[in-house]
């Protein structure tokens, strides 16, 4: 089966990409939007991981990309209601380590995507909904938006607890949610961390975009360098982090825009990035 669609142009010059269940729409600034639109809820079903897989490629090959903004339909009813239920149907020890083995082929290249994304919650992220969100580098999420790891009341184990642990949410917090399957507002996990924001249902999208906007004002090649610098903390101490950050930085002393950047800075004004 074919996913993708012609590429069109809207009204404000972005252009437009069908890729399975998400619609990418990149701007000319190079903010790229992703909305994810499965109805009724946004579940994530086999087909759905190989849109993803299908989308983090477009966008990796996409040089005009330089951030991402991933979001749902205003009127959605989640914006990622889990796993679709209807793949456990018929279930045994061998489909599901299959599936995982499919899931494991798409999921990370979320996460390791070399622009930064943000992850802009408008709805309910449930189950693998909320580790899609933990993949991204940064949340924005409605004040009356809720949480919640309900595998346990299925006969399944969650799976996300080890990346809620990575991004330093507290223990008794992160085994609560996995033990009782409990939701909990964007309001009541403000304290956590989790969140870059927490806003009006209706001003999620915009402050995104806000963020997004002054992220696309840098060069490419330093984001992704960030990107990667960002990622390393995953399996490295923070020394071993600080120096990989060094050797890319020290690579990037004589690039153009590194150049230029500096001498923005001491002309007090903007700077004119090549992506060089």
């Amino acid at each position: 089966m074919n996913h993708w669609q012609p590429v069109s142009v809207s009204d404000d010059d972005s252009t437009i990409e069908q890729i399975g269940a998400f619609r990418l729409a990149v701007a000319p600034d190079g903010v790229a939007t992703v909305l994810f639109s499965r109805p009724p809820v946004n579940a994530m079903s086999f087909s759905v991981y190989e849109d993803l897989g299908r989308l983090v490629a477009r966008i990796e090959r996409d040089s005009d990309i330089r951030v991402v903004v991933l979001t749902a339909p205003d009127d959605s009813r989640a914006w990622c209601g889990g796993a679709d239920l209807k793949d456990f149907v018929g279930m045994n020890p061998e489909r599901r380590k299959e599936r995982y083995r499919f899931i494991n082929a798409q999921l990370p290249g979320l996460y390791r995507l070399d622009r930064p994304v943000i992850a802009a919650i408008n709805g309910p992220a449930i189950g693998v909904g909320l580790m899609i969100a933990g993949l991204c580098d940064m949340r924005i999420a409605a004040e009356d938006s809720w949480f919640a790891c309900p595998e346990l009341d299925y006969g399944l184990i969650g799976g996300g607890i080890g990346l809620m642990g990575m991004l330093k949410l507290p223990e008794a917090k992160i085994r609560e949610m996995y033990f009782t399957g409990d939701r909990f507002t964007a309001r009541e996990l403000e304290s956590t961390g989790l969140f870059n924001y927490v806003v009006r249902r209706d001003e999620v999208l915009p402050q995104a975009l806000r963020l997004a906007r002054r992220i696309a004002t840098k060069s490419l090649p330093v984001l992704r360098a960030q990107k990667v610098v960002a990622g390393a903390i995953e399996k490295r101490t923070w020394m071993e982090a600080y120096l990989d950050a060094q050797a890319l930085s020290s690579e990037l002393a004589g690039s153009a825009d590194s150049g230029e950047g500096v001498r923005a800075f001491l002309e007090h004004r903007e700077a004119n990035y090549v992506d060089a």
